[in-house]
C-alpha cells in the first residue's frame, strides 16, 4: 500500500470577531486578546481520522518488515579491541547488533562493525528460532558485511531505490536497541549525501532523526512503502536525534558482489579531491562557484591517462554537475573498473573535456575474524582443572580452571583459567572429578567465579574427549 499523505492538525482554532470597543475604554487602550474557539466537531474528527490513518500506517509498515529484520549477537575475546558497545560485561563479552534478511536461503546484511572480532555469531529471528552465522564476506570501507544461516523460504526485505528518496519524508527504524529485540522508532529523512564523518573510508549517508541506539546498528530504515531505504549505522555522538544510515543502492551493490565473490572490487580515478570551498575558491583565478579540486594525481592512474593535472576543478562527471567531493566519490563507486566517464574540468578559467576510463581500485582483503580463522579441532570441552581450597568454604575444595585450549569450546565461550567453578550441571562446589563425570556426555552447564563476577556458561564437546583433570593444589587465601 503507498502512503503520501501530509499530517492534519489535530487542533484547528479560529479567531473571533472582535466586538466594539467598550465606552469606557480609553483612546490606545490594550485591547483584550480575541476569544480562541475550538474547531467544529467535525473538524476535529477528521483530523483524529488522519491521525489514526497514520499510525495505522507506521504499524503495517512494521508488520509487514519485521519479519525480516534478525537480532545478531556476538561473543568476543576479553583481549578484544572492537569499539563495538556493548550491551552487558561479564566474563564473556556480548554485542548485540541487528541485521536484514535480502536472500530467502539466508543471506543477511549487517554492519562490519557489528561482528568486528566476533568469535561466535547467533541469528534470532522475528519466530524466535536461532541459528549460528557464518562470514561470507565483510567490506570494512563501507561498514557492512553479509552473513548466511542455515535456513530456507526466509521472508526478505524489499529494498527501496534510495537516490529517489526525499527528504522530510515519513521513515521507520527497525532494530534491537540495547538488545530489546523488534524495537520502532518513527522519524524523517533529515538529509541525503552525508559524508566527511571520518569513520569510514566511503561515507554517503542518509541522515535521520528516527531513534536509534546501540543495537540498531544494521537494522533496516524503512520507507512508508515498507522498502527499506538504507541499514542504519552510527549516532553522531555531539548531537541528539541524528542518526546515519548507509544508503540501500551501497547496500546492494556491495552485499550483491559479497554474495557473489565473497568480496568487493570498487572503482577507482587515481585521484586526490577535496571540496572547493569559498576560501580556496576565492584564491584561484578564474575557479567556479563549485566543484572538486583535484590535489593530487596518481601516476599512471586513470585521471593520469585523461591528463588531469592538480588545480583542476572537476564541474561535472558522468554528464551530473559536482557540487562537492562527495559527488566525485558517490559516482565513482556505483561504477565498475572498465567503465568510461566523461569529465569536464575548470583549468585557468576555462572548461576541458575529457574521458576517464576506471581502473579496480585492488583494495586489501580485510583480516580474517576469530570465527573465520582455521585453527585445528580441540577434544573435548578445551579446559584442564585442578582441586584447590574455596575460601567461603571451610576444608572444602572445589574445581578450578587451570587452561583453556585456543579456539576450543571453552575457549569461545569465554572461559579463562583462574575461574573457579560453583556449579556444574546443577552440582555446587565440585571437585575436578565431578566435572569430569557431569562432562562425559559431552555437555557441561558450568556456574563460575572471577574475582567478584558470577556467570554461567554451557559448553558442548567439539569432538569426543573429556575434561582432564590435575592433582589438586592450594590456593591462597585472602
Amino acid at each position: 500500500m503507498n502512503v503520501r499523505w501530509l499530517v492534519a492538525a489535530l487542533l484547528v482554532v479560529t479567531v473571533a470577531p472582535a466586538g466594539p470597543a467598550l465606552a469606557d475604554d480609553a483612546p490606545g487602550a490594550p485591547k483584550a486578546a480575541p476569544a480562541l474557539r475550538p474547531a467544529p466537531p467535525a473538524a476535529r474528527s477528521a483530523a483524529v481520522a488522519e491521525m489514526h490513518r497514520l499510525g495505522d500506517a507506521f504499524a503495517d509498515v512494521a508488520e509487514r518488515v519485521s519479519p525480516s529484520v534478525v537480532q545478531v549477537e556476538v561473543t568476543v575475546g576479553l583481549e578484544s579491541s572492537s569499539p563495538f558497545r556493548w550491551f552487558r560485561a561479564d566474563a564473556v563479552r556480548r554485542g548485540m547488533g541487528s541485521g536484514v534478511v535480502f536472500s530467502a536461503d539466508g543471506a543477511i546484511v549487517t554492519n562490519n562493525h557489528v561482528i568486528e572480532e566476533a568469535r561466535t555469531i547467533s541469528v534470532r529471528l522475528r519466530d524466535g528460532r536461532i541459528f549460528a552465522g557464518r562470514v561470507v564476506g565483510r567490506d570494512p570501507s563501507t561498514d557492512l558485511a553479509v552473513l548466511r544461516i542455515d535456513a530456507k523460504g526466509l521472508p526478505v526485505a524489499a529494498f527501496a531505490n534510495s537516490d529517489a528518496a526525499r527528504v522530510g519524508e515519513w521513515v521507520i527504524a527497525i532494530g534491537s536497541p540495547f538488545g530489546l529485540g523488534h524495537t520502532v522508532t518513527t522519524g524523517v529523512l533529515s538529509a541525503k549525501g552525508r559524508g566527511g564523518v571520518g569513520v569510514n573510508a566511503v561515507e554517503d549517508y542518509l541522515q535521520t532523526d528516527a531513534s536509534i541506539n546501540p543495537g540498531n546498528s544494521g537494522g533496516p530504515l524503512v520507507d512508508l512503502d515498507g522498502q527499506v531505504l538504507g541499514i542504519n549505522t552510527m549516532i553522531v555522538s555531539k548531537g541528539q536525534g541524528i542518526g546515519l544510515a548507509v544508503p540501500s543502492a551501497m547496500v546492494r551493490r556491495v552485499a550483491d558482489q559479497i554474495l557473489r565473490t565473497g568480496h568487493v572490487e570498487r572503482a577507482w580515478i587515481g585521484v586526490g579531491i577535496q571540496d572547493l570551498t569559498p576560501q580556496l575558491a576565492a584564491e584561484i583565478p578564474a575557479a567556479p562557484a563549485m566543484g572538486a579540486l583535484v590535489n593530487s594525481i596518481a601516476p599512471g592512474g586513470p585521471a593520469a591517462k585523461a591528463h588531469l593535472e592538480p588545480g583542476d576543478v572537476i564541474a561535472t562527471l558522468g554528464g551530473r554537475p559536482v557540487v562537492d567531493a562527495q559527488d566525485v566519490l558517490r559516482e565513482v563507486f556505483l561504477r565498475n573498473a572498465g567503465d568510461v566517464l566523461a569529465v569536464e574540468v575548470v583549468r585557468g578559467g576555462k572548461r576541458y573535456q575529457s574521458k576517464l576510463t576506471l581502473e579496480s581500485r585492488g583494495e586489501a582483503r580485510p583480516h580474517p575474524l576469530p570465527i573465520e580463522r582455521q585453527v585445528a579441532p580441540q577434544p573435548g570441552l578445551g579446559v584442564s582443572l585442578r582441586d584447590v581450597g574455596e575460601p567461603s568454604a571451610a576444608a572444602k575444595t572445589v574445581a578450578q580452571i587451570t587452561a583453556v585450549a585456543a579456539d576450543s569450546t571453552a575457549d569461545r565461550a569465554g572461559v579463562r583459567p583462574g575461574d573457579l567453578v560453583l556449579e556444574a550441571d546443577g552440582a555446587r562446589l565440585p571437585t575436578s572429578a565431578a566435572v569430569q563425570a557431569a562432562s562425559a556426555d559431552g555437555r557441561l552447564l558450568l556456574r563460575l567465579r572471577r574475582g567478584n563476577a558470577t556467570f554461567y556458561v554451557a559448553l558442548r564437546r567439539d569432538q569426543a574427549a573429556v575434561v582432564r583433570g590435575e592433582p589438586a593444589a592450594p590456593v591462597p587465601r585472602p
